[in-house]
C-alpha cells in the first residue's frame, strides 16, 4: 500500500490540530481558492457527508463540512479529494470521494502541500497529525512516504496539471 487513510474511527483522542485551533476565515479562504466552500456545523451536530463519522470532515458536492473538533488533516484530505477530481464528478460527490488508490495517494500528497499554506500548520505538523490519527503508509510514516515513496502521487498530480502547487493556486485565483 502506498499512502492511504485506514483509521480506527472510534479513536478520536489523539492530540491533533483541530479546526477550532485556526481562524475559520483562513481555512475558508484556502478552500475558496479551489472553488470549494467550507461549511461549519455546530458542535455536537452530525457532520453531513462524513465517510468516517464524527468528527471527520464531510463532503457534499463542492462543500466540505466541519465542526470545531474536526481535525485539520481531515478537512484538508477531503478538500483535496475534491481538488483532484474532475469538475463533472465533483458536483455528484456525496460522502465517498475516492475513485482509486492513485487518487487517494494524490489527495494525501496534496493535503501535505496545502498545509504549508495555513499559518501555524505546515506540512511537517500535518504529517505528524496524520501519523497520530492512524493514516497508514508502506514505509511506516507520512514523512517516510512523502520523502521516499510518493513519486506516483507526484506524477499523477503533475499529469493532471495540479502541480506545482503555485500553478494551481494561480489558476484558481484567475
Amino acid at each position: 500500500m502506498s499512502g492511504s487513510l485506514e483509521i480506527n474511527p472510534a479513536d478520536t483522542s489523539p492530540e491533533v490540530m483541530r479546526v477550532a485551533d485556526l481562524p475559520f476565515e483562513h481555512l475558508s479562504a484556502l478552500l475558496q481558492r479551489h472553488s470549494l466552500q467550507l461549511q461549519r456545523v455546530r458542535d455536537g451536530e452530525a457532520i453531513p457527508g462524513s465517510f468516517w463519522g464524527e468528527p471527520e470532515a464531510g463532503l457534499l458536492g463542492s462543500t466540505v463540512y466541519v465542526r470545531g473538533d474536526t481535525p485539520v488533516h481531515s478537512l484538508l484530505h477531503e478538500a483535496c479529494h475534491l481538488i483532484v477530481m474532475p469538475p463533472e464528478r465533483r458536483a455528484q460527490v456525496h460522502t465517498d470521494a475516492s475513485d482509486s488508490q492513485h487518487e487517494e495517494d494524490a489527495a494525501c500528497y496534496l493535503q501535505i502541500l496545502l498545509a504549508d499554506r495555513l499559518p501555524t500548520v505546515g506540512g511537517e505538523r500535518l504529517m505528524q497529525d496524520m501519523d497520530a490519527w492512524g493514516y497508514t503508509f508502506r514505509l511506516g510514516s507520512a514523512r517516510a512516504w512523502f520523502d521516499g515513496d510518493a513519486e506516483d502521487a507526484r506524477l499523477w498530480l503533475q499529469q493532471r496539471d495540479l502541480l506545482p502547487l503555485d500553478h494551481i493556486l494561480e489558476l484558481a485565483a484567475a
